[in-house]
C-alpha cells in the first residue's frame, strides 16, 4: 500500500490544498495508484470521475467514484468535460489530448512510464508535459513519488478512520504463485494479490 497510496496522495496535492468541490478525473482508476486516488479525492471532497474498462466500472464505483467512464466506449478526451485535475496512470494518451480535459487553470499529473525510448525511458510524456507547462495556463507535470514520513502518517490516519482502504483481490498460497502472477498480467485484478509463503 505505501507506494501506490503515497503516489496518489502526492498527485492529488493540488486538490487537497484547494478544498472541496474540485472536479477530478482519474484515468486508470481500477489500478493500484488510481484506486487510491479515487478514494483520496473523495476524502478531499472532490467530485471524482474514474476511467476504467467496462468490466471494472462497478469496482471503481465501489471505491467512491461519482461517475465512471468505460475507456472502450470512445475517446474520453473528446467528451467536452473539463476537470480541475486529471491524473493519468494509463500512459497511452498524448499530452495535447489530455489538455483538452483540463479547466483553464487545471492540473495534469502523469504518473508512471509508458514503455519508453532510448533516451527518455518511460518518461517521454512527463518530460513533454514539463517542457510545455511554462507556455500554457494549465500546470502540466509528471510525478515520481518520494516516500515521506509525513505522507505515511497522513495515510495511516485515513486508514484508521476508514476513509481509505486497501483492496485485496485474492490471497494465494505460495504453491499457487504462478496463477497469481498470471493474474497480474491478464487484466482481471481488482486490487492487489497477496502470496503467502
Amino acid at each position: 500500500m505505501p507506494t501506490s497510496a503515497v503516489t496518489a496522495l502526492q498527485a492529488l496535492a493540488p486538490v487537497r490544498a484547494a478544498g472541496p468541490g474540485e472536479r477530478v478525473l482519474v484515468i486508470g482508476a481500477s489500478g493500484a495508484v488510481g484506486g487510491y486516488a479515487v478514494q483520496l479525492a473523495r476524502t478531499f471532497g472532490a467530485h471524482v470521475t474514474g476511467v476504467a474498462s467496462a468490466a471494472k466500472l462497478d469496482y471503481v464505483r465501489s471505491l467512491g467514484a461519482d461517475a465512471v467512464v468505460d475507456y472502450g466506449r470512445g475517446d474520453i478526451t473528446r467528451s467536452g468535460e473539463r476537470y480541475d485535475l486529471v491524473l493519468d496512470t494509463a500512459g497511452n494518451r498524448s499530452v495535447s489530448s489530455l489538455r483538452r480535459l483540463l479547466a483553464r487553470r487545471g492540473t495534469l499529473v502523469i504518473v508512471g512510464g509508458e514503455g519508453g525510448g532510448r533516451v527518455t525511458g518511460g518518461f517521454e510524456r512527463a518530460l513533454r508535459a514539463l517542457l510545455l507547462s511554462p507556455f500554457v495556463p494549465q500546470k502540466l507535470t509528471g510525478l515520481v513519488s518520494t516516500m515521506r514520513q509525513e505522507d505515511l502518517h497522513t495515510l495511516a490516519g485515513f486508514l484508521a478512520s476508514g476513509a481509505i482502504r486497501p483492496v485485496i483481490d485474492t490471497v494465494y498460497p505460495l504453491a499457487e504463485a504462478a496463477t497469481a502472477m498470471r493474474r497480474l498480467t491478464d487484466g482481471s485484478l481488482r486490487g492487489k494479490v497477496i502470496i503467502i509463503p
